[in-house]
């Protein structure tokens, strides 16, 4: 009986072995097996976080260079623009020289016109107040208005007095005795004062706006015409010469020359 049940036992011992060793190698494995799986889904999961921080690492690398590429855009620009106001500021220091320059010469301009117009208004005054410095006379026959060749020397010698001068006016006047009609005098007289003026431009050059002339007929007698001699003195053409009063000398020259 006693060795019934042992074999009993032992039979089911034998039979339930498998299932008992079966039992404990599962339970061996998932012992083994669940931590390493835990630590694998640690393991998965860093490396996720990690690829994650790599990435916003990369895009914040990627941000960090475009704000270098456009600090270095913006460094150059301003390279560019301080490039371009050094040569404006060198340009503009150039302007102000010749500013400077052209203000020094226009100041002097200014300085030397100051005195022109001091010596052009000198000029001026003298010549409101031009002086008489010669005055000759030139006779005529009676219905004549041509020169004879002693008036052509008295011509002479009156132009040789006004070349001394830088600045004159020449008045030349003609008269008539008191002898025939008033009108023909008059016509008379403008003859013998146009020979005079011919004379002085054509032999000696004398620049006509420089010659005022008249004819007054029998006006402005300076001798009787009653008499011959009177008459005679009354046939005249006069030439008066005048100059600025800075050049006037102290004594007038005077001259009649005689006709037949």
């Amino acid at each position: 009986m006693t060795n019934t049940i042992l074999r009993s036992t032992s039979i089911a011992a034998l039979a339930l072995a498998p299932f008992i060793t079966g039992c404990a190698t599962k339970k061996y494995v998932k012992a083994t097996v669940t931590p390493i799986e835990q630590r694998v889904g640690d393991l998965d999961g860093t490396t996720k976080a990690q690829a994650k921080s790599i990435e916003e690492l990369e895009r914040g690398v990627a941000r960090a260079d475009e704000r270098a590429q456009g600090a270095q855009g913006k460094a150059d620009s301003a390279a560019t623009q301080a490039e371009l106001a050094r040569k404006e500021a060198a340009e503009g220091r150039t302007i102000a020289e010749t500013g400077k320059s052209l203000a020094e010469k226009g100041l002097t301009r200014a300085d030397q016109l100051g005195k022109d117009v001091t010596t052009i208004n000198t000029r001026i005054e003298n010549m409101q107040n031009y002086k008489m410095v010669s005055t000759d006379q030139v006779l005529f026959a009676s219905g004549v208005s041509d020169l004879s060749k002693e008036s052509m020397a008295m011509l002479d010698a009156a132009v040789n007095k006004v070349g001394s001068y830088k600045s004159f006016v020449v008045e030349v006047q003609g008269f008539t005795d008191s002898i025939g009609p008033k009108q023909l005098n008059i016509e008379l007289s403008r003859k013998r004062a146009d020979a005079v003026v011919r004379y002085l431009a054509v032999k000696h050059n004398m620049p006509l706006h420089r010659i005022f002339v008249a004819g007054l007929g029998n006006e402005n007698q300076i001798a009787d015409n009653k008499t011959r001699d009177g008459r005679k003195l009354n046939r005249r053409v006069e030439l008066k010469v005048y100059v600025s009063g800075d050049q006037a000398p102290a004594q007038i020259s005077s001259a009649i020359t005689p006709t037949n």
